[in-house]
């Protein structure tokens, strides 16, 4: 077995991807309550790839070693991230090319047996607008970053799975 194949079958490995989806979430918290940045409604919708995320890593840290629960995982990921990653990408460009006819709604539109901006308002509900680009790090916008996060985890996640899928017993990273 392989070092990336037994690092993926690893509970650090699923403790890691954990770890990024929090840190992720307590930033989004920290830019919002800290430095009263109102969150728009598809940074909400973001926020809950990124939970997405967090929840795929929990579900592989149950049982890391076994098959079936990384794929359950995997399948968590695979879907979190690429939605993320969806989002991120319409919040970049409707960030970049502003028009009065492509904006976003005010509420979520959460289903209705899960109405979260009603469950838990302080979280799950928006209160900024999708134009304003309220913070930057070095040139680069919120959303951009997310663009840049989502990203690094579908990598991360096709590190993971090319190996085991393939049944290569080294990666072609090591070659």
């Amino acid at each position: 077995m392989t070092a990336l194949v037994r690092f993926a079958h690893s509970r650090i490995s699923w403790s890691i991807l954990t770890g990024s989806a929090i840190a992720l979430e307590a930033s989004a918290l920290y830019f919002q309550y800290v430095m009263n940045l109102e969150p728009c409604v598809m940074c909400i919708y973001i926020r809950l790839a990124v939970l997405g995320v967090l929840v795929a890593g929990l579900i592989g840290m149950i049982a890391p070693s076994k098959l079936f629960v990384r794929v359950i995982a995997s399948i968590g990921w695979a879907v979190s991230a690429t939605w993320g990653l969806k989002l991120a990408l319409q919040l970049v460009d409707i960030q970049t090319n502003p028009s009065p006819f492509a904006t976003c709604s005010f509420l979520p539109e959460f289903p209705e047996w899960m109405p979260l901006h009603e469950w838990l308002p302080s979280v799950f509900m928006p209160t900024g607008m999708c134009t304003d680009v309220p913070w930057q790090f070095m040139n680069v916008t919120m959303a951009e970053w997310m663009v840049f996060g989502f990203s690094g985890y579908l990598v991360a996640l096709l590190l993971f799975l090319v190996p085991i899928l393939t049944g290569s017993k080294k990666p072609s990273l090591y070659k």
